[in-house]
Parts: structure tokens; sequence; C-alpha cells
């Protein structure tokens, strides 16, 4: 490790300026054989959100907001995977994973900032969905462009603030222990688990953040299908309840995924952490999640199937 030793009151100090990231797997053997798996589900991740992207963006069909936040959770996802997977590739092959202090703590914000905005961005995804089913004639009135751009720059405020107090809370303390991380990537549980500090106050601060947005978002969208569900429960038409449920169905999915795999990560206490089952979750909803969300929102999606005929044909004959 690389240490810089400061004499602080006449006494020997030792001041972090280097982690040592475990890596993916302990076994070396394993590592490079994971590597292309990885590099195509994160060649996937940028191809099918970049694509998606363009598509809403090139689309008149798809001027809605429901496609418009659907672009900005694209986006946010590309930065949440970018800001994990390429360092973790590229650490693949080597011996030491060293990792600066200040680059961990880069990494973790720029993390923790694109996954509390995904938080807030699905549950403002929940909110457009029970208007669009309880309010129909007065959708477009209620979800217009300038309350959706505002929506959506809530959601990015209040994850960079909540990520921006992770960060606080985590990085100032003091390391005289192993410096080790038993993971991946830089994580707060990891983090705070190092130091020799007393973290009472350091994990009650990642706790309340934790509690304040992804489960409030996580509740708040429990309650708009609540709602939702008795609405379309009300329908008399059979064929229109079942089209109601189908337009519900990618944003249920996409919430099931990212919020039970990451409430469990970041809700346990420290000394409930499984070092390697939260390698595996991470994996999941860092690595994953990211790919994935553009297939959920695609596959049973005939609009966008539409949306992507029309640009082939503009494509094959311009």
């Amino acid at each position: 490790f690389s240490l810089n030793r400061t004499l602080n009151m006449g006494r020997n100090e030792t001041s972090v300026t280097i982690f040592t990231l475990q890596g993916i797997s302990d076994q070396p053997e394993m590592q490079v054989i994971i590597f292309v798996p990885f590099l195509g589900i994160y060649i996937m991740t940028l191809t099918w959100n970049l694509g998606l992207i363009i598509l809403i963006r090139t689309d008149s069909h798809l001027h809605s907001p429901m496609y418009f936040f659907l672009s900005f959770l694209s986006f946010i996802d590309i930065c949440y995977s970018s800001s994990i997977t390429p360092r973790m590739l590229s650490d693949i092959f080597l011996v030491k994973k060293t990792i600066s202090f200040l680059a961990c703590a880069t990494q973790y914000f720029f993390m923790a900032w694109m996954a509390l905005a995904e938080c807030c961005l699905l549950a403002i995804m929940g909110y457009d969905r029970y208007v669009a089913i309880y309010s129909p004639l007065r959708y477009s009135t209620i979800m217009h462009l300038p309350i959706c751009g505002k929506l959506v720059a809530g959601a990015y405020v209040a994850g960079c603030l909540g990520s921006l107090v992770q960060t606080t809370a985590g990085f100032p303390l003091h390391f005289c222990g192993p410096k080790i991380i038993n993971h991946f990537f830089c994580d707060i549980p990891q983090i705070i688990a190092l130091s020799c500090s007393n973290t009472f106050i350091n994990q009650i601060m990642v706790f309340v953040v934790a509690l304040c947005i992804p489960l409030f978002s996580f509740l708040f969208i429990i309650m708009t299908y609540v709602y939702i569900t008795v609405t379309i429960l009300k329908m008399p038409s059979a064929k229109g309840r079942a089209k109601a449920f189908n337009t519900c169905a990618s944003h249920v999915t996409a919430v099931i995924l990212l919020f039970g795999t990451a409430l469990s990560v970041y809700l346990r206490p420290s000394s409930a952490h499984s070092k390697h089952l939260d390698k595996v979750l991470s994996v999941f909803y860092v690595i994953l999640i990211p790919m994935l969300n553009p297939l959920i929102y695609s596959l049973r999606n005939k609009e966008i199937k539409d949306a992507l005929k029309r640009f082939m044909k503009r494509v094959k004959f311009p």
C-alpha cells in the first residue's frame, strides 16, 4: 500500500492515499474468463441504451412524457454502468488493483448519483403511469413538457445531493487498518468497514439517505400502483384492463429488479453483510440491469417496435 506518513502532535499517523480492490473474483483464472462476457454486456448496454435514446429523439410518434422519461433513464443507465464497468474490466488483468483515495471517492460519488437519480426517475415514471390511467383526459395537461423537464431535473438534483451526503459520510474517515476493499468497485459499506474511526454517525447518514431516497421512492411507487390497480379493476372492458396492465408491466419489472437488489445491500446492517452475496447483487444492479432496462421497455412495446421499423426503413431507403 502507498502511505504518506506524517508527524502530528508528537505521534505517527498514517494517511491513506491508495486502496486495493479485491476484484470481482478472488481466483485470478476466473477473472480472465469473465472478461469477455462482461465486456460484451457493457458494449450491449451502451449500444441498446444509446440506440433507444436516438430512436425516441428522432421519431415524432415517441414524443410523449413516457418516452421522454425513458430516454433519460437510458442516459442514466449509460452513466451508471460507465462509472464502474470500464475500471472493473481494466482491473481484471492487473495483479494489484490499486485505486487512489480521490479516484475511489469520485467513482462512488458518480455511481451513487446515477443510482439515486434512477430511483427518483422510476418513481416519477410510476406517477406518469398513474396520471395516464387514472385521469387520461387530463394527462396532456398535467404531464406537459415543462413539468416533465422539471421532474427530471429534480431527480438529478436529489440524486446529486444524496450522493454528496453519502460520499461525505464515508470518505473523510480515518483509516489505519487493512486497505483492501473486498469488492470490484468503491462502495460505502466496504469503505466504512475499513475505518478505525467511530463510524456510528457515518453509518446513520448513509442509512438515512438510503431511507429517504430509494426506500421512499419505492414506497411512492407502491402507492401509485395501488391506485392504478383499483382504477384498472373498475374498467368495464376486459380488453381495456389488459391494455392498461400491459403499459405498466415493463415499469413494474424494472422497479422490482433494481429495488429488490439495491435495497437488500444498503438497508442491511453492516454486521449482516455477506461479501460474496454483496458482489453477486452488485453485479446484477450495476452491470446487468442497465443492459436489461432497454430490453424490458422495448420487447413488448408495440410503439417502440413500430418506431424501430420506421427507423430501419429510413436507413435502408433514404
